[in-house]
C-alpha cells in the first residue's frame, strides 16, 4: 500500500496536481482501499493538523512581510547597507548582499527579499558598470538569506509540524545567517577584483533632500523589528503568536507614520494578498498532517529506520545522506511544499539516531534555503531573472561559486553545530545537543 500511496502521490504532482491536492487525494485513495479505516479520518486528522493556536501566526508574519515590502523598507535598509559597505571594492553587490540580510530579518521569504532587493539593487549595479548577469546572481543567491534570518515562515511551518520551540528554530537561524550573508561577501569582494568592479555610490532619489541623520534613523526603526519580536518571545512578554501580531502592528505604524508610503489601499492589498498565501499554505500544512498519519498507518517512518540501521549507526552518515537528499529536495522543490512533504518522514528517523530535531530543522531549512538557487527550479533564479530581463542560464552561470561556497557554509553547520545550537542553547530550557 505505501507503493500505491507514492505511486498515486507521484502521478498527481506530474501532471500539474498542486501539491496539497495531490497530498490529501492520495491519503485518501489509501484510506479508501485499507481496511477498517473510514474516509472520515481525512477530514479529522486535516483540522486537527491545523488546530494549534501557534498557526495563527503564519498569516500574521506573512502580512507583516508583505507590508514592511509595500511600506518604504527596502529602500531605507539599502541605504543603511551602502553607508556600512558600499566603501569597498565591489561595495554594491555587498550591498546588496547585506540588505537582503536586513530585509530577510522582516520579510521572512527569499522570494519577496529577492524581488524586493533586486527590483532597487539590479538597475543600479547595471550603472555602476557591473554585468547584468552578475548582478542578478548577487540578488537571487543573496535573496536566499530571506528563510534563514528570522523570524522566518519556513522556520514557523517546522516547528509546527515537527511539535519544536519556535524560539528555538528561530534563535539557531541568527548565526548561520550572518556567516552564510559574510561568506557571500567575501566572495563578492574577490569576484570584484578580479572583474574590476571598483567602489560606487548607491543612490537613492527619494532620500538627495533628506538629512542623513533622518534617513538612518528610519532605517535602524525597521530593524528594530527582529529585535522587538526575539526579545518580546525571549523576556516572556508575549508568545510567537503573539509576536507576529506586533509585528504587523509596528509594520504597520512605523510605514504610515514615520515613512508614510503606506495607504489605507495599500494595506487591504496586502491583507488580501497575504491571505490568498497563508491560506495556500494552511492547506498544505493540513494535508501534510493526513499524508504524515497515513505514512505511520503504514508503518513507513519505522521501516525507513530499519533500511538505515541497516547501513549505518552513524548520526555523522545520516546527516550526510539527509543532506544530500535535502539538496536534492531544495532544487526540485518549493521550501514550503519540502517541508510538509519530507519532515512527517525524516524527523521520526533523525530522532532515532539521537539527532535533535531543532538542530536538524535548522540543516533542513539551510540546505533548502541553498535549493532556492539550485537548477533547475531554484525560484530565486527565476524572480532575479524576471527582473534583470535576462534568461535564467545566464543567472546560474554566475551563481554557481555562491552555491559552492554556501554548500561548504551547509557542511561546516552540520559538523560543528556549536555555530546553530549556541544561541538556541542560551535561550531554550534545556541545553540543545545536536547528536
Amino acid at each position: 500500500m505505501t507503493g500505491f500511496l507514492l505511486l498515486i502521490m507521484a502521478l498527481l504532482l506530474l501532471i500539474g496536481v498542486p501539491i496539497g491536492i495531490a497530498l490529501g487525494s492520495a491519503s485518501l485513495l489509501v484510506i479508501l482501499r485499507t481496511e477498517g479505516l473510514n474516509w472520515l479520518i481525512v477530514t479529522q486528522k486535516l483540522l486537527g493538523g491545523l488546530n494549534h493556536f501557534s498557526m495563527l501566526a503564519i498569516p500574521f508574519f506573512i502580512l507583516a512581510g508583505e507590508v514592511f515590502s509595500t511600506g518604504g523598507v527596502s529602500s531605507r535598509l539599502l541605504y543603511l547597507a551602502n553607508r556600512l559597505v558600499g566603501r569597498f571594492n565591489g561595495g554594491l553587490s555587498m550591498v546588496a548582499t547585506l540588505a537582503a540580510a536586513f530585509f530577510g530579518a522582516i520579510s521572512g521569504s527569499s522570494s519577496a527579499t529577492t524581488a524586493a532587493i533586486g527590483g532597487l539593487m539590479i538597475p543600479s549595479m547595471e550603472k555602476a558598470g557591473y554585468d547584468r548577469d552578475y548582478s542578478a546572481a548577487v540578488v537571487a543567491s543573496s535573496g536566499l538569506l530571506g528563510i534563514i534570518i528570522p523570524p522566518s515562515g519556513t522556520m514557523l511551518m517546522y516547528a509546527v509540524i515537527a511539535d519544536v520551540s519556535i524560539l528555538e528554530m528561530f534563535t539557531g537561524g541568527i548565526i548561520p545567517g550572518l556567516l552564510m550573508a559574510i561568506s557571500l561577501m567575501i566572495v563578492e569582494y574577490f569576484r570584484a577584483k578580479k572583474r574590476g568592479y571598483g567602489k560606487s555610490v548607491f543612490e537613492v532619489e527619494e532620500f538627495k533632500h533628506k538629512k542623513k541623520a533622518s534617513v538612518i534613523f528610519e532605517s535602524f526603526a525597521a530593524l528594530l523589528s527582529p529585535f522587538i519580536i526575539l526579545g518580546g518571545i525571549y523576556s516572556g512578554v508575549f508568545t510567537a503568536t503573539e509576536a507576529a501580531g506586533v509585528a504587523v502592528l509596528y509594520g504597520v505604524l512605523i510605514s504610515y507614520f514615520l515613512y508614510k508610503q503606506l495607504s489605507f489601499k495599500s494595506l487591504v492589498k496586502s491583507c488580501i494578498s497575504s491571505g490568498i498565501s497563508a491560506s495556500m499554505i494552511m492547506f498544505l500544512i493540513g494535508a501534510a498532517a493526513v499524508f504524515g498519519w497515513v505514512l505511520t498507518v503504514q508503518q513507513v517512518p519505522a521501516r525507513l529506520v530499519e533500511i538505515i540501521r541497516s547501513v549505518t549507526d552513524s548520526p555523522y552518515v545520516v546527516l550526510l545522506l539527509m543532506n544530500l537528499v535535502l539538496f536534492i529536495a531544495g532544487a526540485l522543490l518549493d521550501n514550503v511544499a519540502a517541508i510538509t512533504l519530507l519532515t512527517p518522514v525524516i524527523v521520526p528517523l533523525v530522532k532515532s539516531y539521537g539527532i535533535d530535531p531543532t538542530f536538524f530543522g535548522l540543516i533542513m531549512i539551510i540546505n533548502l534555503a541553498i535549493g532556492q538557487i539550485t537548477p533547475p527550479i531554484g525560484m530565486n533564479l527565476f524572480v532575479a531573472a524576471n527582473i534583470s530581463g535576462i534568461g535564467v542560464e545566464r543567472v546560474v552561470k554566475h551563481a554557481l561559486p555562491f552555491l559552492l561556497v554556501l554548500v561548504i557554509d551547509l557542511l561546516i553547520f552540520t559538523y560543528v553545530p556549536q555555530l546553530v545550537t549556541w544561541l538556541p542553547s542560551i535561550v531554550g530550557s534545556t541545553p540543545l545537543t545536536p547528536y
